[in-house]
C-alpha cells in the first residue's frame, strides 16, 4: 500500500497513517475493527475541506474497513424546515455525497455505538474513532482502544483498515495516572455534565474516579449509559480526555485490568462554579436544545413522559441518528413527540448546525457539550440545565 501497489489514493492513505504512526512512535500498525469519521458539517470544513475530499475520492478511495459518519451540519432531508439557507444544503449534501462514494456509511451520528445494526464495540477491540465523545464513550464505557483521531486520519485509517500501535491502543497508556472522590450529588442529567466539565478542565492523565453512593439515581441500565454519556462527552469538550475509569461502573475498572493510581486523591464536593461559568444571564430563548450526544430511545421517552401532550412555545430540537428516529417512529413517540411541537432532527447537532445563518442566538440545553461549545463556536448565550428545566423553558417560553 505504502508503495503504491494499490492506487495513488491507497498511498495516500497509507502515507498518513505511516506519519503519524511515526510522530508518535507507535509499536508497528494495528487492524481496526471501524473508524468514525468527523469533519462533516460544511460550516466547519467548508470549500478547502470538499475540495480535498472530492480529489481523494476521484483517486479511487474505498475504505476496508467499515465507517461511518459524524453529524452534518442540517438534517440531510428535513433541511428546509430547519431553515438552513439552500447554498448551505448544496455544498453539505454534495460533501456527504463524496463521503458515501468512498464506501462510508452516512450515519451521520455522534453515538455510533447506538445504531441498533452497527455491531457494539468489544472490550479490546482496536477502532480509529475521531468524534470526542464517541472516543470517550467507546474507550472508557466499552474498553475498546482508539485514539481521538483527526477526520482526515480516521479516513486514512478505514481506508488502509489500520492505524498506528500507539497512545491508547496500548496496555500502558491505559492505566489511571490521577485519583479522584465525586462527594457532589448528581441526581440530574446536568449534574453528570457538569462533573464531566469539573473534571475535563482539571484533569491532566487518565483519571480514576470514585463515588459516594450509588453511581445513578435510577437502576435502569440505559439510564447509566446516557448519564456516562453525558459526563464524557463534556470531559473530553472541557479538555482533552479520552478515556476514564470508573469504579465498578466502566469496563476496565469492572474487569480488574486497571489500578487505582498511588497519587493524592482530588474531591469534587460541589458543582455551582462549573454551573455559573455555563450560563449567561438571559431568559429569551430562540431554542431549546436536547440531544448532543445524539439522544437514545429512552432519553426521547423521557421528554414524551414530561410533555405529557403539552405543547411548546419555543422551538425544540430532539437530535438522534436517523436510526434511533426509526424506532421512535416505529413506536409512535415520533408522532406524540412532534404533537407537541417538538422537531426530531437526524444527522446534525445544534454545535455544528449554521446557527448564525438561521437567526438563533439564544439556547437552553441540559448538554454540558453543547453549552461549553455553543458560546464560542456560535456565538449563541446559553442556559444550561437538568433536562426538565430546559423542558419547562420551552414549553413557558423562556429560562425563569
Amino acid at each position: 500500500m505504502l508503495a503504491g501497489a494499490h492506487g495513488p489514493a491507497v498511498q495516500r492513505a497509507m502515507e498518513m497513517v505511516v506519519a503519524l504512526a511515526r510522530i508518535y512512535g507507535a509499536h508497528g500498525l494495528v487492524e481496526i475493527k471501524s473508524a468514525q469519521v468527523a469533519g462533516v458539517s460544511y460550516a466547519n470544513i467548508g470549500d478547502s475541506g470538499l475540495a480535498f475530499l472530492s480529489h481523494w475520492a476521484d483517486e479511487g478511495a474505498k475504505v476496508r474497513a467499515p465507517a461511518l459518519l459524524n453529524p452534518a451540519g442540517m438534517d440531510l432531508q428535513a433541511w428546509r424546515e430547519m431553515g438552513v439557507p439552500e447554498d448551505f444544503a448544496a455544498k453539505q449534501l454534495a460533501l456527504v455525497q463524496v463521503y458515501a462514494r468512498m464506501g462510508v456509511k452516512a450515519t451521520c451520528t455522534c453515538a455510533p455505538y447506538l445504531l441498533p445494526t452497527n455491531p457494539l464495540p468489544a472490550l479490546g477491540d482496536h477502532l480509529a474513532w475521531s468524534e470526542s465523545s464517541a472516543v470517550v464513550y467507546a474507550n472508557s464505557v466499552l474498553g475498546a482502544r482508539t485514539n481521538r483521531e483527526g477526520g482526515p486520519g480516521a479516513l486514512a485509517a478505514a481506508i488502509v483498515g489500520r492505524t498506528g500501535n500507539y497512545g491508547l491502543h496500548l496496555d500502558d497508556a491505559r492505566q489511571p495516572s490521577e485519583s479522584w472522590l465525586v462527594t457532589a450529588p448528581l441526581p440530574s442529567d446536568a449534574d453528570w455534565g457538569a462533573l464531566g466539565i469539573a473534571i475535563g478542565r482539571a484533569s491532566r492523565g487518565v483519571p480514576y474516579i470514585r463515588l459516594q453512593g450509588p453511581p445513578v439515581a435510577s437502576a435502569d441500565a440505559s439510564a447509566t449509559a446516557d448519564h456516562l454519556r453525558l459526563f464524557g462527552a463534556a470531559a473530553a469538550a472541557a479538555g482533552s480526555m479520552s478515556l476514564f475509569h470508573m469504579e465498578g461502573v466502566t469496563a476496565e475498572a469492572r474487569a480488574g485490568q486497571v489500578r487505582p493510581p498511588d497519587t493524592e486523591q482530588a474531591i469534587i464536593s460541589a458543582l455551582d462554579e462549573v454551573y455559573a461559568s455555563l450560563n449567561s444571564p438571559i431568559e429569551h430563548l430562540d431554542l431549546v436544545a436536547i440531544g448532543c450526544p445524539h439522544a437514545s430511545l429512552a432519553q426521547l421517552e423521557e421528554v414524551a413522559r414530561f410533555l405529557g401532550g403539552r405543547h411548546v412555545a419555543t422551538p425544540l430540537w430532539l437530535m438522534a441518528s436517523r436510526a434511533i428516529l426509526g424506532q421512535a417512529q416505529a413506536r409512535g413517540l415520533a408522532e406524540v413527540l412532534a404533537a407537541s411541537g417538538a422537531r426530531l432532527l437526524a444527522d446534525t447537532c445544534v454545535v455544528v448546525a449554521p446557527l448564525k445563518l438561521m437567526g438563533i442566538r439564544s439556547v437552553a440545553t441540559n448538554s454540558a457539550k453543547a453549552a461549553f461549545y455553543l458560546p464560542g463556536h456560535q456565538g449563541a448565550a446559553v442556559r444550561f440545565g437538568p433536562l426538565e428545566r430546559c423542558l419547562e423553558a420551552a414549553l413557558c417560553g423562556s429560562w425563569r
